[in-house]
């Protein structure tokens, strides 16, 4: 008999409310929940396939151990035993340090992804620790980190209310949105221009979401910060500049002015390739609107000068006196936040607080860059231990970081790899153990991360749609026993990883002033939690602590999971409103507005002035059916518009030789891969676009459909040692590239920046 259920959709940062229908317990099929207090029945192909994600039938059910060289199906008793016996001897012989956790994308769609691994790196005390931000949106949490002190801090643009949107390098159209969390995102920007509002693109291809714009200035690949500052000085040059109430909450305003007074738009023209005359227009008509608000995503932070960029958006949103204004960049407040802290001076935001063995790059976050995994594995040095024994948890980096073939040969010399994935893929091929998680319609979900990313305040939370199959754990017990067995308690009983956590937060928020629950006892507060389990039971501690809280009692009207709960559609708790200076943990307590490291890395900036590219450059794209590599195993999210082809301009194909649909060989100085040509006029002279998360062609992986049709993967064409230096994120925009017909050589020597 079918029945329904609600469910929130992880595949996407939109976070959309889902009806699932279930029939004999499988997910039969998925439409929008139209009750859902935020989606309010969106749904986009992705949700509308949760059951096919769900029912991948090479979706692994039981964990593998590897015996003679080869996986083979094991109990979980056997997998936890072989983890804790490859990972103990490492870290007791060469230290915590030589055990590195790889983190994927996935973790920050997964309650379980979002409560446990702050556990696992703790109680490991390694600082090998990397994660897919260093290839997407590092440089975002760098710049607010530098700006206001807590690199979690990112102001969202208020969609619903702004006059005139400047997007740059983004294309939510395709993508749903990322560091802004928005159901409906196209619906959204159709509203904007319906209401008479302006939509600004900046994109150097002429994407779903720049044919929706109002104006759409075909950039060129890299050059992000340099159009941003020119904008930036317009408003000081002009007298435009007008922080508006956000004034007092500044400082360095007049430093600022100085540090931007060399990118005029004349001199910033011929690099970023838009008239000076098309700056000074842009910039006027952001201060003229009665609202506005500046975005930039993934495009605009995977490029030379990303921190720069995810810098100057903040800039322009203070100076148009848009941040924390409504309509203009605003920061949302979770749910599950915690409690608001006193304004006043906090403890800043450090860099480099560590450094890579190899390269020494700095740490940014607790994090060292993805792209230097491989040379942490395979380098030895004078200096530490290099990684012998790797847990990645959700993370493919042999398709997601660059110079892929470098990192398949250094995971196959590790001592040790666990890996926490549903499927044998590219990287979790080289484990020793694989811990399969269920499916996401039998775990529970709560947004954790998105939600600090919303464009309005609510909460959520779903229960697991259908029960677990007979042999599969769930996720958070997976990730609870990993934590065990890698930190010399293997075998004890995973509640026990719950249970400390709940203990040592509450011990901590008895002691803070500004705590509801300052003085109190933390045995009693524990004892007043609800919940079926203990992940449950957290949810519902942070909900009491959060801003929204019932403070265990201090306000009966405030949040508890039993509230959440008998609101299955979720509560809304209304648009994102004014909150400086609350967020702000700045040693002067206010938005510094040219940080050290800033100031010192735009004399960089300012000697890309003159620089220009010598062939052509390379850019990535978004498909609406795939996020990453997660879903080329999907028939039902692979084919149309879903391909893996090399678009390049009809001037350039012209040129070179090439004809629409055959094949081609492009290089670059990680590289070289092959793909079929899509002639088109959306990308511009002398850019060509290849989509990231393909290359699913490596022996020893198990997902068949995948590899029907594998695609070229675009980061093997990087050599990793392309990083924006304040946030050490990979650049994998505006790279240079040389492309030739099949059957024709690639010169020997890249186009560079001349």
């Amino acid at each position: 008999m079918s029945r329904t259920a609600l469910r929130i959709c992880p595949l996407c940062e939109a976070t959309c409310g889902l009806t699932l229908t279930i029939d004999d317990g499988r997910v039969t099929g998925a439409r929008g929940d139209r009750d859902d207090v935020f989606s309010k029945g969106f749904v986009c192909p992705k949700g509308a396939a949760l059951g096919a994600v769900d029912s991948d039938p090479d979706r692994l059910r039981t964990p593998l151990v590897r015996v003679d060289g080869e996986l083979r199906e094991a109990t979980w008793a056997e997998a936890f035993d072989a983890v804790a016996a490859g990972i103990r001897p490492v870290v007791e012989r060469h230290g915590p340090h030589a055990v590195g956790i790889v983190l994927g994308n996935p973790n920050v769609h997964t309650m379980a992804g979002a409560l446990y691994p702050p556990v696992l790196i703790a109680g490991l005390g390694t600082r090998s620790l990397f994660t897919a931000s260093t290839v997407d949106q590092m440089p975002k949490h760098v710049s607010s980190g530098l700006l206001f002190g807590d690199a979690n801090a990112i102001p969202v643009p208020d969609l619903d209310r702004t006059d005139h949107l400047l997007l740059i390098g983004a294309n939510p159209l395709e993508s749903n949105g990322s560091l802004c969390t928005a159901p409906d995102f196209p619906g959204r920007l159709k509203a904007l221009r319906a209401r008479g509002g302006t939509l600004t693109v900046v994109d150097p291809r002429r994407t779903r979401t720049a044919r929706l714009a109002d104006r759409h200035l075909a950039v060129r690949p890299g050059t992000d910060a340099l159009l941003l500052a020119a904008l930036a000085h317009v408003l000081f040059d002009e007298g435009l500049a007008d922080p508006g109430e956000c004034a007092p909450h500044l400082t360095g305003l007049d430093d600022l002015a100085a540090a931007l007074r060399d990118f005029t738009p004349e001199a910033v023209a011929p690099a970023c390739d838009v008239d000076a005359a098309t700056l000074r227009t842009l910039a006027r008509e952001l201060a003229a609107a009665p609202t506005a608000a500046v975005y930039g995503r993934i495009g605009s932070c995977t490029v030379p000068h990303g921190t720069l960029a995810s810098w100057l958006v903040d800039v322009l949103n203070i100076l148009t006196g848009n941040l924390d204004r409504p309509g203009g960049a605003l920061f949302p407040q979770a749910a599950t936040d915690r409690t608001p802290r006193p304004a006043g001076p906090g403890r800043g935001f450090a860099l480099g607080r560590w450094h890579s063995r190899v390269s020494r790059h700095p740490e940014a976050k607790g994090e060292l860059p993805l792209s230097a995994l491989a040379e942490e594995i395979d380098t030895p040095t004078d200096e530490g231990e290099p990684v012998r024994a790797l847990v990645a948890v959700a993370a493919n980096p042999v398709l997601s970081a660059p110079d892929g073939d470098r990192l398949d040969k250094a995971l196959g010399s590790l001592d040790f790899m666990v890996s926490v994935d549903p499927y044998l893929n590219e990287t979790s091929r080289h484990a020793d153990v694989v811990l399969p998680p269920p499916p996401p319609a039998q775990s529970p979900h709560h947004d954790f991360a998105f939600n600090t990313l919303a464009v309005r305040n609510q909460v959520r939370y779903t229960r697991a749609a259908v029960p677990l199959e007979n042999g599969r754990m769930a996720e958070t017990e997976i990730l609870a026993r990993l934590i065990l067995a890698v930190t010399g308690m293997h075998g004890a009983d995973p509640d026990a990883v719950d249970a400390m956590v709940i203990d040592q937060t509450l011990s901590k928020a008895v002691r803070e002033p500004h705590s509801p629950v300052h003085g109190r006892d933390p045995k009693e507060l524990a004892a007043l939690l609800t919940g079926a389990d203990g992940p449950e039971r957290r949810l519902d501690m942070m909900l009491r602590l959060g801003p929204y809280g019932d403070g265990f009692g201090a306000d009966p009207d405030g949040l508890t999971l039993e509230e959440l709960l008998a609101h299955p559609h979720g509560i809304d708790l209304g648009p994102l409103r004014p909150r400086l200076p609350q967020p702000l943990k700045t040693r002067s307590g206010k938005v510094e507005l040219l940080p050290g490291p800033i100031a010192a890395d735009l004399p960089r900036l300012r000697a890309a002035l003159g620089e220009r590219p010598a062939g052509l450059v390379l850019v990535g794209r978004r498909h609406l059916r795939s996020n990453n590599s997660w879903m080329h195993n999907v028939p039902a999210l692979t084919g149309g518009s879903n391909r893996c082809t090399l678009h390049l301009h009809p001037e350039d194909a012209g040129r070179l030789g090439v004809r629409d649909g055959e094949p081609v060989r492009i290089k670059g100085a990680g590289g070289e891969v092959t793909a079929p040509a899509e002639v088109t006029d959306a990308v511009r002279p002398g850019v060509v676009s290849l989509p990231h998360g393909w290359g699913h062609d490596r022996p020893g992986t198990r997902t068949r459909h995948a590899a029907t049709d594998p695609g070229a993967n675009v980061n093997q064409l990087l050599d990793g040692s392309l990083l924006d230096p304040l946030s050490g994120n990979a650049v994998l925009n505006g790279v240079p590239v040389e492309v030739a017909p099949l059957g024709a050589a690639v010169t020997e020597t890249l186009g560079a920046l001349t």
